[in-house]
């Protein structure tokens, strides 16, 4: 069979397309599922960029700023030194020692302490503020450490405006190389706010900014009990503090939303900055997209399977349609054996491979005997009867599925029997008139024995091929001889209910 043939009759088949039905969805959903997956890494690789761009833009910021206060603190440093200082007077000094101070909006405090913890000199006033700062932590921490530098303090609230600040410092060495005491600016924390807030987070996402032991200097958004909590130890934290910059996806401790961070050291200062995205909200998008295209794809697919299962449903209704047909085409409609189309074709078959294999083929035409009488006394209804009680005796004979019983003409039948010799053909002849003598309609008075039929058989082998005009021929002999017998072609007669020897007749 040629392949356009295969495929036609493939593409015909219920099967085929039951089994498109469910591998076309199957496609779709993998196709769309791998869209998807590549739809939410789209929308990962975005958040993490922005979270990249704002951290960089926020670290700039920041570092930019501490600088400044950096610088300054140095430069009051350098005035320290400056020959004739301490003869000048209060005002005087104070412009000495502050002429780089820098003036900024968020800028807090910034004084002069002595060993002591005593403010010297003040920005902000002359004669300075009063106040002893002794207790700070950046103070005992550059009293105990000479070699500090810029000194980053914990968050504060001031002692003079009451404002939340964070100190930077360094340290004012004497002569002999002990502590002196210290220059201090801080920077107020609204600074942080008002940068923090030009950022668009989303609703649970943060910015935090870290000294490197832990201690939160502030968060947006801002909430006052943040400010000063220390979170070494925790998941997050241990990462920032290891790695210095990076970006991963771990649980708050802070109030347990799953985000996104992004850290960074804030340039060679001990601070560590986070912008955390919320995942939830990262996905957002992405997942009203996935619900718009899931949907769409599993309606679409559902209604491929529904109208694959209808399709195939209705090919395989018009299969049995056409299968029934056929049968209904090969069967007789009055007695339900096979009919003489399928009786030739069988016939066909069964010559042919009588002819390749060399096993014997037999074959019986049956005829009822005076069946006219029947129909012309009883009527065609009882005929009728008649013919199915025949069709039911005769398929009593045959006990094998190659064995065939058909009707091929009014009263006439035919029994194919492949794989049979005579000797087996007869005793098949023998049980068809013992079957028909139990025949009886008695309805109408026909009892058993009423009925008989005539049988002619011819069996054969190489010349299988004649065997149909050899049985018609010993058909026509039973009739002739007297009915209610079996002939052979070329053989013997058997009269029904007798048992007498095989003769041979004429051909």
């Amino acid at each position: 069979m040629s392949m356009p043939l295969r495929l036609a009759r493939r593409l015909r088949s219920a099967h085929t397309w039951i089994a498109l039905g469910v591998l076309a969805p199957v496609g779709m959903l993998v196709i769309s599922g791998l869209m998807l997956m590549d739809l939410r890494r789209d929308a990962w690789d975005k958040a993490e960029q922005t979270s990249r761009n704002l951290l960089q833009v926020i670290e700039r910021d920041i570092a930019r700023n501490v600088e400044v206060i950096d610088l300054t603190l140095q430069a009051v440093q350098d005035n320290l030194r400056a020959p004739g200082l301490a003869r000048l007077d209060a005002t005087m000094r104070q412009l000495v020692l502050f002429d780089r101070a820098a003036s900024a909006r968020d800028l807090g405090v910034m004084f002069v302490l002595d060993e002591n913890g005593d403010v010297i000199e003040d920005l902000a006033a002359s004669p300075p503020r009063k106040g002893n700062y002794a207790d700070r932590d950046y103070f005992q921490a550059h009293k105990a450490n000479r070699h500090l530098g810029l000194y980053v303090g914990r968050p504060i609230v001031s002692r003079l405006t009451g404002e939340r600040m964070v100190n930077f410092s360094r340290r004012i060495d004497k002569p002999d190389g002990s502590f002196g005491g210290l220059v201090l600016g801080s920077l107020k924390l609204t600074y942080f706010g008002r940068l923090f807030d030009q950022i668009g987070l989303g609703n649970e996402g943060a910015i935090n900014l870290y000294l490197k032991d832990g201690t939160r200097i502030t968060r947006h958004p801002f909430l006052e009990a943040d400010v000063g909590v220390n979170i070494a130890g925790s998941r997050t934290f241990d990462r920032f503090a290891r790695e210095g910059a990076g970006t991963f996806v771990e649980t708050s401790v802070r109030d347990g939303v799953r985000r996104l961070y992004t850290f960074t050291r804030v340039g060679e200062l001990p601070l560590i900055l986070n912008v955390a995205l919320s995942v939830d909200e990262v996905e957002a998008s992405w997942r009203a997209k996935a619900l718009v295209i899931g949907t769409v794809v599993l309606i679409l697919c559902g209604l491929t399977v529904v109208l694959s299962v209808l399709f195939g449903r209705e090919l395989r209704r018009r299969a049995a349609m056409q299968a029934e047909l056929a049968r209904l085409s090969e069967t007789d409609a009055l007695t339900g054996l096979a009919n003489r189309r399928r009786f030739e074709e069988a016939y066909r078959r069964a010559c042919a491979d009588a002819g390749r294999t060399g096993r014997p083929l037999s074959l019986l035409v049956v005829d009822a005997d005076h069946f006219k009488r029947y129909n012309d006394r009883y009527g065609h209804a009882v005929g009728d009867e008649v013919l199915k009680g025949l069709a039911r005796g005769l398929t009593a004979c045959v006990h094998r599925p190659s064995d065939l019983v058909c009707r091929v003409g009014g009263e006439e039948f035919v029994l194919l029997l492949p794989d049979t010799d005579e000797a087996g053909a007869l005793r098949v002849a023998g049980e068809v008139h013992a079957q028909v003598r139990t025949l009886a309609v008695a309805s109408v008075g026909i009892g058993a024995g009423a009925v008989t039929v005539s049988i002619g058989l011819a069996s054969g082998v190489a010349d299988a091929a004649d065997l149909l005009a050899r049985a018609d021929a010993a058909l026509y002999e039973a009739k002739a001889g007297g009915r209610n017998q079996t002939r052979c072609a070329a053989s013997a007669v058997v009269r029904s209910g007798e048992r007498q020897p095989l003769r041979v007749v004429g051909g």
